[in-house]
């Protein structure tokens, strides 16, 4: 338990809060770039508790200014795109993707305001087919080279959804191994060469197990946590049997984002935002290391459970997620569909517009929450002080951050930490625009010597595997 006090300072992001401040020091997902597709290429916006408005201009550069007009506070999110700039229909103010006043027309020619006066505006890159602003001090740090900003257009789709709840609990859920044999639970597994774009549907790799069997029957993984140059790295191992184990290897990238395998070929990198205190979007990039994305697929699968403009989910706490008790007795462990973006939704939001750490008990299962909060604390301690917080990084250290390096398979109990890492470069050293990125096959250090010891059965008495002790099955 922590105290409220403790539970503020890591989840209130707007502007002047702890977090707020930390979180201003990196670029921020705010808009998918099709957002801007149409004949009025405009979106307000509502990042870190802050009004905006994101929008493109006659000339086809692209601004991200306050939402409300320095002259007399008219929305700007009704303003006319002209003349090179965003014009208030108020009195005609017009101003440029800078934020410079570029016309007054009903003042003087001369007037003083034309050289003065700024509206607030802040920096805007396209990266991965999503615009990136930056709402912090000086200026904004550079793009790491992680794997959806090195590769290609082809190779990367990008999606989001809102969520009713703060980001710290949303992208908790993300570093939390263990929920996934539960809540991301099948009853029955389908035949993974048809799972494409469907997460926990795949087969692990170097195997034709399905993961829904893996995370079902050995619910009890072995977990551990260690510092990664990107944030954390988790290591999750569930013993199938006497010979076999599976291995998945996953990430926090601090702050806000984790990175998880979709499949042997495909990585997720999902990002939570803050929208204000108690709402957030998701941002999630697919990135394949094999065929390019079939994207029209990936996009009308989603599209299923959102709902457009603003990207809202069809299934939420008005109409509870969706719930059919028949289907919670028979198919599924929440009852609540086969998508898994639902379940998390459910798990975060049940908990309330800010979770009230006051109250839980974390158990060992828990390590990497625990251990990102130390880290998250760590860094707003450090921007407190004025200093740089991880991750803010200079250009050769940003061009040099490659991955990370996400792995889902079952091999040999002896060797497995060098199996992950064999899987990952063998993946890396057959994808086309990676070798041609120039970037290194191995992005960990490699095992030395001779294969190394077994890992040792988890002091929870042990993982269950398939075919042997597995739980009860709930449908009685």
């Amino acid at each position: 338990m922590i105290s409220a006090e403790q539970n503020d300072r890591m989840t209130r992001t707007g502007p002047g809060t702890p977090a707020g401040a930390l979180l201003r020091r990196y670029w921020q997902p705010v808009a998918l770039v099709e957002e801007l597709e149409g004949e009025r290429p405009l979106r307000p916006v509502r990042l870190l508790g802050q009004d905006l408005v994101l929008f493109r201009d006659d000339r086809g550069r692209v601004g991200l200014v306050d939402r409300d007009c320095p002259h007399r506070g008219a929305d700007l999110a009704y303003g006319r795109l002209e003349h090179g700039g965003l014009r208030c229909p108020f009195h005609g103010w017009l101003f440029d993707v800078e934020g410079r006043l570029r016309e007054a027309p009903a003042e003087p020619d001369n007037s003083p305001l034309l050289s003065r006066l700024r509206q607030g505006a802040y920096p805007v890159v396209e990266r991965a087919g999503v615009f990136w602003g930056y709402l912090g001090p000086g200026e904004p740090p550079p793009f790491p080279a992680l794997d959806p900003f090195v590769a290609p257009a082809t190779h990367v789709f990008a999606f989001k959804g809102w969520i009713e709840c703060n980001w710290l609990q949303a992208l908790e859920v993300g570093i939390d191994p263990a929920h996934a044999s539960f809540l991301h639970r099948f009853f029955e597994d389908e035949d993974p060469s048809a799972a494409y774009g469907r997460q926990f549907r795949s087969a692990s790799s170097g195997s034709e197990i399905p993961m829904t069997r893996v995370m079902r029957e050995c619910f009890r993984p072995q977990i551990s946590v260690e510092p990664s140059e990107h944030g954390l790295r988790l290591t999750a191992l569930r013993e199938i049997d006497a010979t076999r184990l599976h291995v998945r290897i996953t990430n926090l990238v601090f702050p806000q984002a984790f990175v998880i395998p979709l499949s042997h070929d495909m990585a997720i990198m999902q990002f939570h935002v803050p929208i204000d205190d108690t709402h957030n979007y998701w941002y999630a990039f697919f990135t394949s290391f094999g065929v390019p994305v079939d994207k029209a697929t990936m996009r009308a699968q989603r599209l299923e459970l959102y709902e457009l403009p603003d990207y809202r989910p069809r299934k939420h706490r008005g109409n509870g997620w969706g719930f059919d008790p028949y289907e919670q007795r028979t198919r599924t462990y929440t009852g609540m569909g086969e998508d898994i973006n639902v379940h998390d939704q459910w798990a975060i939001e049940s908990q309330g517009p800010i979770q009230d750490r006051t109250r839980e008990h974390l158990a060992t299962s828990d390590r990497a929450i625990s251990a990102n909060r130390r880290l998250l604390n760590r860094a707003i301690d450090t921007v407190e002080r004025g200093g740089t917080p991880p991750g803010v990084l200079d250009p050769a250290a940003a061009a040099q951050l490659r991955g990370p390096v996400t792995v889902d398979g079952i091999c040999a109990p002896e060797g497995w930490q060098r199996y992950w890492r064999d899987v990952d470069a063998s993946r890396r050293a057959g994808c086309g625009w990676w070798v041609a990125s120039g970037a290194p096959t191995s992005l960990v250090a490699p095992v030395g010597g001779a294969a190394s010891a077994p890992p040792a059965r988890p002091a929870e008495a042990g993982a269950a595997a398939p075919g042997r002790d597995g739980p009860a099955d709930p449908r009685g």
